[in-house]
C-alpha cells in the first residue's frame, strides 16, 4: 500500500471522526504528514515504539488495537484448548492509562482473560505478573527513557521475557495478515480483572529475600533517590525500607509521576543532567549513593564518591562490572552458573566471568536476548546480566532489566564497601588492577523521519561494503558481520557467528579495541560503541591510564567522523 493509500484509508471509518479529523489537518503539513505514513510502525530491540499521533507510523488507539488484535489472534491459536490469559501494565507516559484501558478491551473482547493493574507499575513488576499469575503473555504500554512525545508497547512471553524469534515473527505475521477494520474493541468484562498490591507485596519480598545483605548491615547508609517523574516511586521506596535502609531521601520534585518530565531535559538515567536535583540534595544530605531510574524503571543510573569527595556518575559497563563482581563474590556456590551481556557491551564481563570459573553468555544488544538465554539454559544457574545501556538484572524471578532490584543490590555494594571503608571507586580500581582497565564511550547520531532512515540505512551499507582496513592508525584485525553472520580476519578467512541475524557490525583492532555500530532499533539514531584498554598494574596508574585511555577512544571517535 502506498503512502497516499494509507492517508486515504485514514480519513474514513472504522477511524473515528477525532482520528479523522487530526488526519486532514496533518496534510497542510506535508513532511510530517509523510513521516506518519510512509511505513508501518513495526517491533524492534524493544518492541514497539514511537512518536504518538495519527498514522500508521505512530503509537496510537488503532496501531496499538491492530498490534492486540494480533496478539490475541497469535494467543488463541497457541493454545485452542483453554482461555488464554494475559497481564497489561502501564508506566507514566501521557495516554498510557487509556492506551492501556484500549488494548485490554481487545483482549477482553476476543475472550481472553485480562489482568490489568489498577494504577501505573515498573516493566519489571509486569514481567514478575506474568510468572506469579502463570500469564500466557504480558503487554506493557512504555516508551522507557525517549522523549514525552513518544510511547510505545511491548510484548512478553509467558515465562516473563520479551518475545523473541520465533514468537515475534508469529505475532508479526499476525498483525500484518490484519486490517484496522478486524479490530475487535467490545469489551467484555467478566474477562477483566484489576491487580495491584498483593503482586506488589510478593514481588517486594521476592527481591529482598534475593538479597545479600542483612537490616543491620544496611541501616547506616545514606540513600538519595529520584523517581524521574517515573514509576519506580511505585516499588523502590517501599523495597528499600523492606530491606532495612532507614536513610532514604526522595528527590521530591521529581517523585511525582508526570509524563511531560517538567524537571528534566531527558527522563534517562544516561544524561548527566537528570541527576542534578539528586546530586544536590546528596551533598546537602552527606549520602553515600544516589539511585535514578527511568521512566518504566527497567535502567538504572547511579552516583558514587570518588576519592575526593566529589560525585561521579557510573557509566553502565562501570555499573554492570561491579554489580556483577558483587554478585560473583557473595554467591556460595558457582558451579554450574553463568552470568550474561551483549556483544557491545563491555568485554570485561567475559573476563570477570574466567575469572570467578563461570561462563559469560553474549547475545544480541537488547535484554530479551538475556531474558531467552534464562529460559534457553534451565539447567543452568543464572546469577546476574547486563548491557552497557543502563540495564541490569539479578536473580531468577524477572526476565527483564529490573532497576528495582538493581538499586536494591547497588545499596548493598555501597553498604557492603562502606562497612569495609572502602568506596564504589575503590572497587571498581581494584577490578580493573585484577582482570584488565576497560575503558567505553557511546556516540548516538540522531537522524529523524523518513530521510533520516534511508542515511542510516546508507551508512551500514557503506561500511559493510567497504569496510576500513585500519582506525585511527590501527588495523582492523577483523569485522564480525551479525547480518551475514560472519566473521571476516583482515587476511580474508571467515567464520560463521553463531547469533541471531541483525544489523550490527563490530570491528575488532589488532590491540584489541572493538567498535561496534547499529541502528536504534526504539529511536531514530545510530549509535557507534568503543572500547579501548590495557592493563593497570599499579592502582596509583589509575588516573594517568584513565587519560590514556579516554584519548586512545577519543582518537577512534575521530577516525569513525571521517569514515
Amino acid at each position: 500500500m502506498s503512502i497516499n493509500d494509507r492517508i486515504e484509508q485514514w480519513k474514513q471509518a472504522p477511524f473515528d471522526q477525532a482520528t479523522i479529523a487530526a488526519v486532514k489537518n496533518l496534510e497542510t503539513q506535508p513532511k510530517e504528514l509523510e513521516d506518519a505514513f510512509y511505513a508501518e510502525i513495526a517491533f524492534g530491540t524493544g518492541g514497539m515504539r514511537g512518536i504518538m499521533g495519527p498514522g500508521t507510523n505512530r503509537v496510537n488507539k488503532y496501531t496499538l488495537g491492530k498490534a492486540s488484535q494480533g496478539v490475541a489472534n497469535y494467543l488463541k491459536k497457541t493454545y485452542p484448548a483453554k482461555t488464554p490469559k494475559i497481564v497489561i501494565a502501564y508506566d507514566c507516559r501521557n495516554n498510557s492509562t487509556a492506551f492501556a484501558q484500549a488494548v485490554a478491551d481487545v483482549f477482553t473482547a476476543n475472550n481472553i482473560d485480562t489482568y490489568l493493574f489498577s494504577s501505573l507499575r515498573p516493566t519489571p513488576v509486569l514481567s514478575f505478573a506474568v510468572r506469579h499469575l502463570a500469564a500466557d503473555a504480558g503487554i506493557v504500554l512504555t516508551a522507557s527513557h525517549n522523549p514525552p512525545e513518544y510511547n510505545g508497547y511491548k510484548v512478553y512471553n509467558q515465562h516473563g521475557g520479551q518475545i523473541v524469534p520465533p514468537e515475534d515473527d508469529a505475532i508479526m505475521g499476525e498483525i500484518n495478515a490484519l486490517d484496522f477494520g478486524d479490530i475487535q474493541w467490545e469489551a467484555k468484562e467478566e474477562h477483566l480483572f484489576s491487580i495491584g498490591e498483593a503482586i506488589d507485596q510478593a514481588y517486594t519480598e521476592t527481591i529482598v529475600n534475593e538479597s545479600f545483605l542483612s537490616p543491620q548491615e544496611r541501616k547506616n547508609t545514606k540513600v538519595v533517590f529520584t523517581a524521574l517523574h517515573g514509576t519506580s516511586i511505585m516499588s523502590l521506596p517501599a523495597a528499600l525500607e523492606a530491606a532495612g535502609y532507614e536513610q532514604v531521601h526522595l528527590v521530591e520534585e521529581q517523585s511525582e509521576p508526570d509524563g511531560n518530565f517538567p524537571t528534566v531535559e531527558s527522563p534517562n538515567p544516561e544524561e548527566a543532567e537528570a541527576f542534578t536535583l539528586a546530586l544536590q540534595l546528596a551533598k546537602a544530605k552527606d549520602a553515600d549513593i544516589v539511585l535514578g531510574t527511568d521512566p518504566d524503571a527497567d535502567r538504572i543510573g547511579i552516583g558514587v564518591k570518588d576519592s575526593r569527595g566529589n560525585w561521579q556518575l557510573l557509566n553502565g559497563n562501570q555499573l554492570m562490572v561491579a554489580l556483577t563482581r558483587f554478585v560473583l563474590e557473595q554467591t556460595q556456590d558457582l558451579n554450574n552458573s553463568f552470568i550474561a551481556s551483549t556483544v557491545v557491551s563491555t568485554p570485561l564481563m567475559s573476563k570477570l566471568a574466567a575469572a570467578y570459573g563461570v561462563e559469560c553468555k553474549l547475545g544480541l544488544t537488547g535484554f530479551k536476548w538475556i531474558g531467552k538465554m534464562i529460559q534457553d539454559f534451565p539447567n543452568e544457574k543464572f546469577l546476574c546480566g547486563g548491557e552497557e545501556s543502563y540495564g541490569f538484572l539479578y536473580g531468577k524471578n524477572v526476565r527483564d532489566k529490573d532497576a528495582i532490584s538493581a538499586a536494591l543490590l547497588a545499596c548493598d555494594l555501597q553498604a557492603h564497601l562502606n562497612n569495609k571503608g572502602s568506596s564504589i571507586e575503590q572497587y571498581l580500581i581494584d577490578t580493573y588492577r585484577r582482570y584488565g582497565f576497560y575503558h567505553e564511550e557511546l556516540i548516538s547520531i540522531t537522524k529523524k523521519g523518513k530521510q533520516g532512515a534511508e542515511e542510516i540505512a546508507a551508512l551500514m551499507v557503506n561500511l559493510r561494503n567497504n569496510p576500513p582496513k585500519s582506525l585511527g592508525g590501527i588495523a582492523v584485525a577483523s569485522l564480525d558481520d551479525f547480518e551475514q553472520a560472519k566473521s571476516v580476519t583482515a587476511d580474508g578467512t571467515t567464520t560463521p557467528l553463531d547469533f541471531p541475524k541483525a544489523n550490527v557490525l563490530r570491528f575488532t583492532l589488532v590491540d584489541g579495541s572493538t567498535i561496534a555500530v547499529r541502528p536504534s532499533g526504539t529511536e531514530p539514531k545510530i549509535k557507534y560503541y568503543f572500547s579501548v584498554n590495557q592493563p593497570l598494574d599499579n592502582e596509583d596508574d589509575y588516573t594517568l591510564t584513565q587519560q590514556e585511555l579516554k584519548a586512545k577512544c577519543t582518537n577512534l571517535k575521530n577516525a569513525v567522523a571521517e569514515l
